[in-house]
């Protein structure tokens, strides 16, 4: 979180920073939490596409509460580099790659996982049906190593789009858990088609053993569940795969902020300007400031 931002009148953005969190994205998880008690007897923790770390801190926070789990494990996974966290071990890696499964799975000493989340989302691009299509391929991946590494009866957790074409995610993850549940966190904006997918008691396919293989596609790594997919018949009548719809849920108390409202700002709040909670660790425009301070950097008018 930077020092300024167009959500300078965000409290949720100003209240993360004042509470320590990475991103205003840690109070979506804990409203989900308060909802749902996510973190009822997890032990084994995975959280994908995790920097900056805003959900790693939660599970830290919460999973780590009162001296409690000591024996606990959560691994945070993303191609990004991340700041360290206290009681998370961090990995940058690829959540598609089989190295990665192997590398949890030793941190785990074999056992499986209790409790899977991914709060990642592609940069979007403004148009919707493209944003909703890679989307729903990124909750696919990170569904590919939750079936690998989750328990039965586990729970998986993941930030999708809603669109027109949305229930047939629903119907997917309807074949692998017993309750898909599409949860609206008050701390989201409801502006935004974002809302988050809670699948609860992981149930895996019989006979059907996951296997992460390298440059393996989703529809490939699904195919033999034939999860949401449509048929055609010898007479070439087209049957199509039943839809179903997850329940909706609002999440958060109704007397907490409301994201999308404007409130008045006290006359200090200009002079009150909060630090980041963490500097990046590797924008983007980190070369560029190293050749700008050696002298290096020449600007093309």
């Amino acid at each position: 979180m930077g020092k300024s931002s167009k959500d300078k009148r965000d409290l949720y953005y100003r209240k993360a920073k004042e509470e320590g969190w990475r991103a205003r994205s840690a109070f979506k998880l804990l409203q989900l939490n308060e909802q749902f008690d996510l973190f009822k007897d997890v032990k084994r923790v995975v959280d994908l596409c995790a920097a900056p770390g805003s959900w790693s801190q939660v599970l830290s926070k919460e999973i780590f509460k009162d001296g409690k789990n000591e024996d606990a494990k959560i691994v945070a996974v993303d191609l990004q580099p991340m700041s360290p966290i206290d009681n998370v071990i961090e990995l940058q890696a690829d959540i598609t790659h089989p190295k990665t499964l192997e590398k949890i799975m030793d941190i785990f000493d074999g056992e499986k996982a209790d409790f899977v989340c991914s709060d990642g989302a592609p940069d979007v691009t403004g148009m919707h049906d493209l944003d909703e299509y890679i989307q729903a391929q990124l909750v696919l991946s990170a569904l590919q190593l939750a079936t690998c590494i989750l328990k039965e009866d586990g729970t998986f957790v993941a930030k999708i789009f809603r669109g027109r074409d949305i229930d047939l995610l629903y119907s997917q993850l309807g074949y692998l858990f017993d309750k898909v549940i599409c949860a609206k966190p008050r701390s989201s904006r409801a502006s935004s088609l974002e809302a988050f997918i809670v699948c609860i008691g992981y149930k895996p396919r019989p006979g059907w053993i996951p296997s992460l293989k390298p440059n393996l596609s989703t529809e490939e790594f699904f195919q033999d569940m034939k999860i949401g997919r449509s048929e055609l018949s010898e007479d070439l009548a087209f049957n199509d795969e039943e839809r179903k719809v997850a329940p909706f849920v609002a999440c958060g108390d109704l007397n907490s902020i409301d994201s999308d409202a404007t409130y008045a700002l006290d006359e200090n709040f200009k002079t009150l300007s909060l630090d980041p909670v963490q500097s990046p660790t590797a924008p983007p425009y980190k070369k560029a400031l190293e050749l700008k301070r050696k002298g290096q950097l020449k600007i093309v008018k």
